[in-house]
């Protein structure tokens, strides 16, 4: 599990280079958008889903719409383990 105020969108190539290790490619599944942060959900391979809180004004700077493709990423260091 990832804490979604932890996930970056981005809306470029795969040359991207971050201090990320782990980059996640997929497509704009949904957005909501509140009075100063959105929600991100991206569609990843195999109907998987990761959801990101991004700010408002940096969902309009990256112009997402739906099916755009994009890349999520997160630190490992923002990974939490959960047992059942």
């Amino acid at each position: 599990m990832v804490d979604g105020s932890l996930i970056s969108v981005l809306n470029g190539g795969s040359n991207i280079k971050l201090s990320a290790s782990n980059v996640l490619k997929g497509k704009v599944k949904s957005i909501v958008t509140g009075m100063g942060s959105s929600e991100i959900i991206t569609e990843l391979p195999e109907a998987t889903e990761i959801t990101s809180i991004i700010t408002k004004t940096s969902a309009e700077n990256l112009n997402l719409k739906i099916g755009n493709e994009i890349y999520a990423s997160f630190k490992a260091l923002s990974v939490m383990i959960a047992t059942d």
